[in-house]
């Protein structure tokens, strides 16, 4: 879809407001200035002096600069990043997106020296510490948080050791994988052709389940060739961990991703458990989807598939009428969501057309400096697409709140990061249930309300289980695929209550997640955030008027606190404790009824 003259919201963004154009004379002068001051900044990093009430001065003029200059980083990375993603081909470009990932280890340098020259003090001290300059006493967490992020770092030498041999190792791992995955290609049948397509372009929610069947083998067939290499690969990323782990004295596997996500492990313990209870309502789902679309029982290549009842016949939304409709969703919800909104669309904050040479997928990048956010994505048309907007947009106003917090106190935590973004969604989504006009309509959406729940409540805890059992076992040796294939298979049918027909031997190699070297088990905070914002959602009528200011208080809170704490603090809910849990099932509850009573008239 791209721009016509009489359309109201501009599909292309604006950059050139922001910086001069990456491959220009003067953003290079940018980028030498910054890596100058980088340099200077992690030269000043190595002589901080222990941390008391005689050298807080000290702390407070370095942490000045941190913030400056970081915050500049992050403005000048987000905009090279917008650029290289609308741009694929300017190799230009790409080179400088490149300068900036090397200033990398003076970035890692700065934060290593900072969080172990805190690691040995104590509360009381960290407190008298902090009270001895307003600076510091305003950054009081973020040093809190830089001491208990200094318990998972190694004694300097060995910490910059590794970082050093973690660019031939762990990551060299990880980014054998990215091109393993790259270069795979999917052989399939298309009128009566073999064609070769990459995974990301071999679908499973498509209407006719023949397709959806010949797909599936097809990918199952090509993953299958090169599983022992990502057997490897996965050996050795964990393996390197596991290492790392044991000589910090770790508990186990999972105090590192408990500790980057700032939440404790009954709380971890807590949700899973209540998931486990009640998923069993999703099963009501499969059953009745499986009569939907004429067949006995699902198959692990039918949790995508559109439903017969509610096909789309082809576009049905401009692009206008999509940013109208997240305007006014978001407008009724609070003024304050939809002005922003507005101010968005209306300042060309979003890249949206239709057209070659963009990167696939969608993300949301904050400029701390320009105090603005940019989103990144592409319009179809679809009511998805327009999804997509509202959950980026909702990304966007997480960053537009924290927008006046000192920057080292606007970094949340990945499992806070999507509760904004699914909130807005759910948003959307209650807008565009009261609108719908036919039962085939409201059947459509309920379909994707409820596809996002088993993603989250089975598909992901399937991932936790297996990375969880591998975890378990890789200490004693190297695991083979077949190995790996067995504990994956356990792990969907327990995760999915043994409901499929049919299920995916080769999930392990293709889910790129479990390859990302940079932040350990990337799984569970996904869930995490789908079912914090799923019970915020269902607090509104507790607080009733004042249940937007609430919410602005959580995601204020998100950059400050730990998970437990920021949502005690403004929704008064424990964490550790079911009461929550339960409150965000209760919506998938709801849901599930509402599908089955709206498709009763197809199934008789």
């Amino acid at each position: 879809m791209t721009q016509t003259a009489a359309q109201k919201y501009s599909i292309t963004w604006d950059l050139d407001s922001l910086y001069p154009r990456p491959d220009s004379v003067e953003f290079k002068v940018l980028i030498d200035g910054f890596k100058e001051d980088l340099k200077q900044l992690a030269a000043v990093s190595e002589t901080l002096p222990a941390p008391s009430k005689s050298s807080a001065k000290v702390w407070g003029d370095f942490l000045e600069q941190v913030e400056k200059l970081f915050a500049y980083s992050c403005d000048l990375g987000a905009f090279v990043g917008c650029h290289t993603a609308a741009d694929t081909e300017n190799k230009a470009i790409q080179q400088i997106e490149g300068v900036l990932a090397a200033t990398g280890p003076e970035r890692n340098q700065v934060f290593t020296n900072l969080e172990l020259a805190l690691r040995e003090i104590s509360d009381e001290q960290l407190k008298e510490f902090a009270a001895a300059d307003p600076r510091l006493k305003s950054l009081l967490f973020f040093l809190q948080d830089s001491r208990a992020n200094a318990q998972f770092r190694l004694p300097k030498d060995l910490e910059m050791l590794s970082a050093e041999l973690g660019v031939d190792g762990i990551h060299a791992w990880g980014r054998l994988f990215d091109r393993i995955s790259g270069d795979l290609r999917i052989e399939l049948m298309e009128k009566g052709e073999i064609v070769r397509k990459s995974p990301g372009q071999v679908r499973l929610d498509v209407l006719d389940r023949n397709t959806r069947v010949n797909n599936f083998y097809a990918i199952e067939k090509a993953w299958k060739k090169v599983e022992d290499t990502c057997a490897d690969s996965l050996n050795h990323i964990a393996g390197t961990r596991l290492s790392r782990y044991k000589r910090l004295k770790t508990q186990d596997h999972l105090d590192a991703p408990l500790r980057f996500n700032r939440m404790q492990r009954k709380t971890l313990d807590t949700m899973w458990d209540v998931i486990s209870q009640r998923k069993q309502v999703l099963l009501k789902f499969f059953e009745r989807k499986a009569k939907l679309i004429g067949v006995e029982r699902l198959a692990w290549y039918d949790q995508l598939a559109p439903l017969p009842q509610a096909a789309s016949k082809g576009d049905t939304l401009t692009w206008d009428q999509a940013c109208d409709t997240i305007i006014e969703s978001f407008a009724e919800f609070s003024d304050e969501l939809g002005d922003f909104a507005q101010k968005a669309l209306d300042d060309r904050w979003v890249e949206a057309e239709d057209r070659s040479g963009k990167r696939q997928g969608g993300f949301c990048t904050g400029l701390p400096v320009r105090q603005q956010s940019r989103i990144f994505m592409t319009f179809t048309g679809s009511a998805d697409s327009m999804s997509t907007l509202a959950h980026e947009l909702g990304h966007a106003y997480h960053s537009h709140v924290l927008r006046s917090q000192p920057y080292l106190l606007q970094d949340y935590p990945m499992n806070l990061a999507e509760t904004a973004s699914t909130f807005a969604e759910a948003i959307l989504g209650g807008k565009r249930l009261a609108n719908a006009k036919t039962a085939g309509d409201k059947l459509g959406i309920l379909n994707n309300m409820l596809t996002d729940s088993v993603a989250f409540l089975m598909n992901i805890h399937a991932r936790f289980i297996f990375e969880n059992q591998f975890h378990l076992e890789r200490p004693a040796a190297e695991l083979t695929a077949d190995r790996l294939t067995e504990i994956m298979l356990a792990a969907q049918k327990e995760a999915y209550c043994d409901a499929f027909s049919e299920w995916s031997s080769v999930f392990w190699t293709s889910k790129l997640h479990f390859y990302i070297s940079g932040l350990p088990f990337y799984n569970f905070p996904y869930t995490f955030g789908y079912l914090l914002s799923l019970g915020l959602y269902s607090t509104a009528g507790e607080f009733g008027k004042d249940f937007p200011k609430k919410y602005r208080e959580l995601l204020l809170a998100t950059g400050s606190m730990n998970a437990e704490e920021a949502v005690k603090s403004t929704l008064g809910y424990d964490l550790t404790k079911p009461d929550f849990w339960n409150r965000s099932i209760d919506v998938i509850d709801r849901h599930v009824a509402e599908f089955l009573k709206t498709s009763d008239e197809f199934v008789k």
